[in-house]
């Protein structure tokens, strides 16, 4: 099963699975939530593509998802 702190997991697993790393992406002024592309694209991928350091950018995914949703 995957998990949220693989960096080969693909986007769009990631975003359905862990909604709560969505602000992550938007604060990073990725487009990545809502793209066509995310089936294929891996994290390690989206940081490539937005000259993002892997590591950090994954402790702030693992930091998003520990926190949990967000309350409504």
């Amino acid at each position: 099963m995957s998990q949220p702190d693989d960096p080969e997991l693909m986007l769009d697993e990631l975003l359905q699975r862990w909604p709560e790393t969505v602000p992550v992406f938007i604060r990073h002024k990725m487009l990545c939530v809502g793209c066509l592309v995310t089936p294929f694209h891996s994290v390690v991928d989206a940081c490539a593509e937005y000259g993002l350091d892997t590591d950090t950018f994954m402790a702030e995914l693992q930091e998003a998802v520990s926190a949990g949703p967000a309350p409504r």
